[in-house]
């Protein structure tokens, strides 16, 4: 049960492949049913056969309930996707890219008086080259007026997110890692109202390798052959979190990891 003057953030973690798009499509009406959140967002940047995004896959993911799309490395894997990310759409790419990628970085989602700004942001360790995240954030929050504001992470090394997440403590309503499948158990509410997780973990085949087919990845560890990735033809299962907010101040009042099949 929602807690008058608080609303809720649904954030569903990396969809990989048709698993994860059909558990996705499956599950986001049930899961607003069940939890009724104001916002859901979703990460849907491995949802094209593992890697990118497609628009026919965006509007799948609207119609199934989604109010605004994160990605991160593999924004772009899918070239149709392009002339999609300027099309005015809640789909965001990574901010810290030069001003001529296709898209943007950060988008607004308002309803019921609430006006909700998604942030998506890459990491730069060990990853490909991104322009300094802690530098565009700040450039991206010294413009916005709302206080309501979601912050995907999207990076390799844990230690990066973590600082993200004290470096948006106060500044931010949440900051949820994303990129590496796995979800972390150090959900917590920062000191400042902050929000945070290091890593929501995905939605996609969890018999799998990070959503690859087990047997191929076991064969690339074990002959350090190249091998060709491919998707688990598993179940899906989603991972995310829930977040409640308070409404006047865009504080978060709790997170809670949530799993569904």
């Amino acid at each position: 049960m929602k807690t008058p003057g608080q609303y809720r953030i649904l954030f569903l973690g990396d969809v990989v492949g048709k698993p994860g798009r059909t558990i996705i499509v499956e599950g986001v009406p049930k899961l607003n049913r069940l939890y009724d959140p104001l916002f859901t967002i979703i990460n849907g940047e491995n949802a094209a056969g593992g890697v990118g995004i497609t628009p026919d896959i965006a509007e799948e993911f609207y119609r199934a309930g989604a109010d605004g799309i994160t990605l991160g490395n593999h924004a772009f894997n899918k070239r149709e996707i392009m002339p999609y990310l300027s099309s005015g759409k809640p789909i965001v790419r990574p901010a810290n890219m030069p001003d001529s990628v296709p898209g943007k970085g950060i988008a607004t989602i308002s309803k019921e008086g609430i006006e909700l700004a998604i942030i998506n942001l890459c990491g730069r360790v060990f990853l490909d080259t991104y322009d300094d995240p802690f530098r565009e954030v700040d450039r991206l929050l010294a413009n916005l007026v709302t206080p309501h504001i979601l912050v995907d992470m999207h990076a390799e090394a844990t230690s990066e997110k973590i600082a993200m997440g004290w470096f948006l403590n106060g500044r931010a309503t949440a900051v949820v890692g994303t990129h590496t499948h796995v979800t972390t158990a150090d959900e917590q509410i920062l000191p400042g109202g902050t929000a945070y997780i290091t890593d929501v973990g995905m939605s996609g085949p969890y018999p799998s390798v990070l959503g690859m087919d087990k047997d191929v990845i076991l064969t690339r560890f074990k002959t350090s052959l190249p091998t060709r990735f491919e998707v688990a033809n598993e179940p899906g299962v989603i991972s995310g979190v829930l977040i409640s907010v308070e409404s006047t101040t865009g504080r978060a009042q709790s997170i809670e990891r949530i799993r569904f099949s």
